[in-house]
């Protein structure tokens, strides 16, 4: 298993150098031989990889502890999700999840997209397989996953981390990994424009779908990191600024500037240089982040061990992506230079540059917070850690004037409008935040500030929403003579854009609220024995005893906690501790919640006296936290309209794919035949991943067949390539 894992990794590192080479001397020369053999390879790189990864399922759930990390990360009696969670829970295996979702993410956009432009396409493939070779290179010879035991092979495996074995970590790395490879598609495409000399509205468009997909999967994977830390790690929040945390925060922040400031080079052919400059460091932030976690330089519950080799490793290829990056715009400098100038202040251009200013602020103070104890360790030999304290003070305020632009950026027109226009426009919106200010400060709320603040901008902006909202929906009922509950649905569904995007942006608000609750967070910890409660926040807890459970890999305790409140009875909640059998010490909490749209009760079991029959508890309760829960939710289903089939879609030429994927059925089908009848495998998980390594192979063998063709196939007539301008300017 371990030979065949290592031979598919030295075949993908061969297929990815190949695909790479080829597209770039193909576009080069204008040999459309090569060109046909550098995609070829693209996806047959994507089936390689994905037989490394089958093979290491099938390793992780026969519990072939021959594999060291395997061995590492499992044991016989986990969960079989669990078993897979852990092909990705490591850091070797995260690498080689990585790059074959890079490898699967390139194959789709090479297929989708080269018809639309061979050139960009071509150059876009080198530096993605580039990309991919850095990744190989590290899962061959930094951190191969399939090493193995020289001597003797251990009995048992080690077990994965208690924290990790929950059900939310079975998605939330992948969708983090997911949006960090998902904006390696637009930088690559970039990049490609760049080399090509299509400096115009030409490569945004053909990445704007995997852009937004990239950062809705990215968003998603923060939500669920945040939904874990607050239902797993038991202290009472869900965002602590830590590295790791911030790892996945700084793309997304970039990403975000991006999507808004791509729209007015779309609509205006403004910020040509500012979208450049964007769409690097969104791709640079994602390897930053990489390397923060996996080199082990910041210290974090969520990091890998630390590796200084590595960290040189990454250092290098960092530097080399910025040295190329902007090395190319340095070349493309004069074709650059803006045509105009964004003209009015009171216009939507105006107000998406502001915000790109402000984003690129967070970003810088995130970033440099971060890495500042490493910094410091290295400089003065003393690490200065920065708490969470410093964050919440600068990015409190970056993060209401990034709301307030939300606002402001919906409120004014392209091109600007009259002042007085723009006045009768701010008139409610302004009235609604000055509103929530007055009851604010008639209530407990003047106590904080910022909260304060916070929710008299969610008024604003959400005012603003709704009032264009209904401004697009009258018109479309005038023109069209329906209802307007009809014209409110079509503007939406249909008509989608602004529209679906203020949908999101209300997600946003709702996402705020649920941000300025914290402000008003109680805290208190409390020792009950037996039959006795305790009062807090409005709350009767009374302890009634400890349960305890068994299962096959853990044992349980959970505390039996009545719950009522003004003589009315409420529930039961069973806070708990899990003890894993390989990791006793490692105790993990089970945090119980009772959810309410207004507040969450949060409690934490810390320990149990068996003497006294007394525990000892967090109590927490939580304003508006299930409003971000809410928020998110809105702001997906507005991403999903944005991600939908538009009314007209260009036509694509298809090969008959089902019949390939047919075939390579058929050769899983004949493996779990095999697997069945000759090696009388019971039919299991194992059994599954055996046929999912024949789907691989079946697939493999397909892609290396239109490779083969590609390079032994006659040589078509040149196709008449563009030669390198400033066309679409």
């Amino acid at each position: 298993m371990a030979a065949f894992g290592n031979l598919t990794l030295l075949v993908s590192f061969i297929v990815a150098t190949l695909a790479g080479v080829a597209s770039l001397v193909g576009i080069r020369r204008d040999s459309q031989r090569l060109l046909r053999a550098g995609r070829a390879a693209v996806y047959l790189l994507a089936t390689t990889l994905g037989m490394s990864i089958a093979t290491m399922a099938h390793a992780f759930t026969s519990s072939d502890f021959s594999i060291k990390y395997v061995q590492h990360y499992s044991e016989a009696g986990q969960p079989f999700a669990y078993k897979l969670t852990a092909v990705w829970g490591g850091l070797d295996g995260s690498i080689l999840f990585w790059v074959f979702l890079l490898a699967l993410c390139s194959a789709i956009a090479v297929r989708t997209l080269h018809r639309r432009d061979a050139a960009i396409t071509a150059y876009a493939i080198t530096v993605l397989m580039a990309v991919c070779d850095f990744f190989l290179y590290l899962v061959v010879y930094e951190k191969n996953p399939f090493d193995t035991f020289l001597v003797s092979q251990p009995a048992t495996g080690q077990g994965m981390n208690p924290l990790l074995q929950n059900p939310y970590m079975v998605a939330h790395p992948p969708s983090l990994y997911a949006g960090f490879v998902g904006l390696t598609i637009p930088y690559a495409f970039a990049m490609g424009a760049l080399m090509a000399g299509k400096l115009g509205n030409v490569w945004f468009p053909m990445v704007r779908r995997w852009l937004l997909s990239a950062w809705f999967i990215l968003s998603l994977g923060l939500t669920l990191g945040m939904i874990w830390a607050y239902e797993v790690l038991g202290w009472g929040g869900f965002w602590a600024w830590d590295p790791v945390e911030n790892a996945g925060l700084l793309p997304w922040l970039m990403a975000t500037a991006l999507i808004h400031s791509a729209k007015v080079q779309e609509r205006r052919g403004l910020f040509v240089r500012w979208n450049f400059t964007l769409v690097i460091f969104s791709f640079f932030l994602t390897i930053v982040g990489t390397f923060m976690t996996r080199s082990g330089i910041v210290q974090s519950v969520h990091a890998f061990g630390k590796d200084i080799h590595l960290a040189y490793v990454f250092g290098a290829f960092m530097a080399a992506i910025i040295a190329f990056s902007f090395g190319l715009m340095y070349w493309r400098r004069k074709e650059l230079r803006p045509a105009e100038k964004v003209g009015s202040v009171l216009s939507r251009e105006a107000m998406f540059g502001i915000g790109n200013w402000f984003f690129v602020l967070a970003t810088a103070i995130v970033l440099i917070a971060t890495l500042f104890p490493t910094i410091s360790e290295s400089i003065l030999h003393e690490r200065v850690n920065v708490t969470a304290a410093f964050f919440n003070r600068t990015m409190v305020p970056v993060g209401i004037v990034l709301l307030l632009l939300t606002g402001t950026g919906s409120l004014f027109t392209w091109r600007g409008m009259e002042s007085t226009v723009a006045r009768r426009r701010a008139l409610l919106p302004i009235a609604a935040g000055a509103v929530m200010l007055i009851i604010g400060g008639l209530t407990q709320v003047w106590h904080s500030p910022a909260a304060l603040l916070c929710f008299a901008v969610c008024a604003f902006v959400a005012t603003v929403i709704i009032q264009e909202l209904v401004r697009g929906a009258r018109s479309r009922q005038k023109a069209s003579g329906s209802s307007f509950a009809f014209a409110l649905a079509n503007i939406i569904f249909r008509a989608r854009q602004p529209h679906s995007g203020y949908i999101v942006h209300m997600g946003l608000v709702l996402m705020f609220v649920g941000f300025a609750g914290q402000a008003f967070q109680k805290e208190e910890t409390a020792v009950i024995a037996v039959g006795q409660s305790k009062d807090f926040a409005g709350y009767r807890l009374r302890f009634d005893g400890i349960k305890q459970d068994r299962t096959l890999v853990k044992e349980t305790y959970l505390a039996d906690i009545a719950v009522s409140s003004g003589g009315r009875t409420l529930g039961r909640l069973y806070p708990g501790r899990d003890f894993y059998d390989q990791r006793p010490n490692e105790p993990v909490s089970q945090v119980a919640i009772r959810r309410g749209i207004a507040e969450d009760l949060y409690l934490t079991l810390g320990s149990y006296d068996e003497a006294r029959r007394a525990v000892a508890l967090k109590l927490v309760t939580n304003p508006l936290v299930d409003w971000m829960w809410l928020g998110f939710l809105v702001m997906a289903f507005g991403a999903l309209l944005l991600l939908g089939p538009g009314r007209a879609q260009e036509a694509d030429v298809r090969q008959p794919l089902a019949s390939r994927v047919g075939m390579a059925m058929g050769v899983a089908v004949i493996v779990a035949f095999v697997g069945k009848a000759v090696l009388h495998m019971p039919v299991s998980a194992q059994l599954g991943t055996l046929a999912l390594c024949g789907l691989t192979v079946g697939l493999a063998g397909l892609a290396l067949y239109g490779l083969l063709q590609s390079l032994l196939g006659e040589e078509a007539e040149p196709s008449p390539l563009p030669p390198p301008t400033t066309a679409n300017r």
